[in-house]
């Protein structure tokens, strides 16, 4: 069994040059790569285009890159909670891809599976469908859309063995489960890295063969966006 431990973040983005493109897991707050993340702001690597649901916040995740001014393009569903991903857009100093969020996904999944394109309706009629091919399917428009093509994907999961085999956990599954496997090198970040035979094969995500790099995070914070409580009667 290839054991696929890397000590720690700043090993496991290695590789990682100015002008890639990263795939970047979690949706908001919930289940980014924070390790990984700290470690490429640190790294200074620059001119990166980030494929990620949205930017984090303005004072954690991608938002952290995105004060630095190391993202070139950001392809992201929405804006998000994020002030300067907003002020970087509106004043053209980033370039922006925004695509629904389905698609956003299947485009990941697509890559995940090895499926060069496929057919959606979501867009047709709107500027994402700008210059796409046009085909109808029952008589409803689909537009064409390609799998995404990531140097590396970074991915965040709950445990993980040595083999690289994953479990996530609740909602952080979100776009960690389409895009490990989904970059030519996928790098795993886990909360608890076990020996193999201690994940119950029942439970495993993500196979191992998808992923490249794992190790395990440290002092993760899993900060919430907008905390919502029940008022006192």
């Amino acid at each position: 069994m290839i054991d696929k431990r890397v000590k720690n973040a700043k090993e496991a983005i290695e590789g990682i040059q100015d002008g890639m493109t990263l795939m970047l897991g979690g949706f908001g707050l919930c289940g980014i790569p924070e390790n990984s993340i700290n470690a490429l702001v640190e790294s200074d690597v620059k001119d990166l285009t980030c494929i990620s649901n949205n930017a984090g916040v303005d004072d954690f995740g991608l938002g952290l890159l995105l004060h630095k001014r190391q993202i070139k393009k950001m392809i992201s569903s929405y804006v998000g909670e994020n002030a300067e991903f907003e002020r970087q857009m509106l004043s053209g100093e980033l370039e922006v891809e925004l695509t629904p969020q389905g698609t956003l996904a299947e485009k990941c999944r697509a890559a995940q599976a090895g499926i060069p394109a496929f057919y959606t309706p979501a867009g047709f009629g709107t500027e994402v469908a700008e210059g796409k091919e046009v085909k109808d399917f029952d008589g409803k428009p689909h537009i064409l859309e390609y799998a995404y093509k990531a140097d590396f994907s970074i991915v965040k999961a709950w445990k993980g063995d040595h083999a690289g085999n994953l479990i996530f956990k609740g909602s952080a599954r979100n776009f960690n489960f389409p895009m490990a496997g989904a970059g030519k090198i996928t790098i795993a970040e886990v909360e608890e890295l076990v020996e193999p035979g201690q994940l119950d094969p029942n439970e495993v995500h993500i196979p191992g063969i998808m992923i490249q790099r794992i190790f395990q995070g440290e002092k993760f914070e899993k900060r919430i966006e907008q905390r919502t409580v029940r008022k006192k009667e």
